[in-house]
């Protein structure tokens, strides 16, 4: 059984939109990985949700022990760790403006059925059983039906049967991130990557010549989390998608990042240069 918690940041930033993380964690693994980070919530003297608006000074020395026992289970490949978001220069064409309302539900959508290489983590002949935890979904209620429907519809899309895999009955949960931490971790993770991309390090108040403390503080994190990315991936560059070498790369990577463009899309600044 694949078990993964999906997480979702700014839907719209100054730079990048729509951003989406996953944490993946097989049966195999659960048990452990949910002990250890226990654990090292316990170790760090963290008594509240761990999350990324949280970070502090109080919090940094902690969250860099929480940031440390999760790249070591990915490293031990005990976990697996996705990260989306779209660059707000490649604008899709084509879309109907109902379409364009929708990007919520579509581009998760276009995450879960991508992002975690599904079609190439079965070697063998049994079928993989697939849960999905996913933090409170912001929808009306209709919408909320549609959308789990259509996730669950995966089940005959043709990357799922090669793959021989599929979302189990029963196994899309809306879930609240206080009681799940894999999902606590992922927020550290999301919320890092989402600051940096959209230049939050920059933000100060008017009346200030410099970034304030927590800002500052939050940039220092963000560097040490890019620290433990690059001993997986020494090259690794916080704004494109994670090159690979094979396809079942999309499955073997413990960490991968994924700059979502269009099939059909337009480069604003090109675009804006032809006007």
């Amino acid at each position: 059984m694949l078990h993964i918690w999906l997480d979702e940041s700014d839907k719209h930033g100054i730079k990048y939109s729509n951003f989406y993380g996953g944490i993946l964690i097989s049966s195999e693994h659960l048990k452990e990985v949910l002990n250890r980070m226990n654990d090292v919530k316990t170790r760090a003297d963290i008594r509240d949700e761990i999350k990324w608006q949280k970070v502090n000074e109080f919090h940094f020395q902690r969250y860099t022990l929480v940031v440390d026992e999760l790249f070591q289970l990915a490293q031990e490949g005990k976990l697996k760790i996705r990260i989306f978001f779209r660059d707000n220069e490649n604008q899709a064409i084509h879309l109907t403006k109902e379409q364009r309302k929708e990007d919520y539900p579509m581009l998760y959508y276009q995450f879960i059925k991508y992002a975690f290489g599904f079609a190439y983590c079965n070697n063998g002949n049994e079928a993989i059983g697939i849960r999905l935890y996913l933090d409170e979904i912001p929808l009306r209620q209709d919408e909320k039906t549609k959308f789990i429907s259509h996730i669950r519809n995966l089940n005959n899309d043709p990357l799922f049967k090669k793959g021989n895999v599929h979302i189990v009955e029963n196994g899309i949960s809306e879930v609240n991130s206080k009681n799940h931490l894999p999902l606590q971790f992922m927020d550290l993770i999301l919320g890092a990557i989402c600051f940096k991309l959209n230049e939050k390090d920059a933000l100060k108040h008017e009346s200030d010549s410099h970034p304030g403390k927590r800002t500052l503080i939050k940039l220092r994190l963000y560097k040490y989390i890019n620290q433990k990315i690059r001993m997986i991936y020494p090259d690794f560059n916080i704004g494109t998608s994670t090159p690979i070498r094979c396809d079942a790369d999309r499955w073997i990577h413990v960490y991968r990042h994924w700059n979502f463009k269009p099939k059909t899309y337009r480069d604003i600044h090109e675009y804006k240069a032809k006007l």
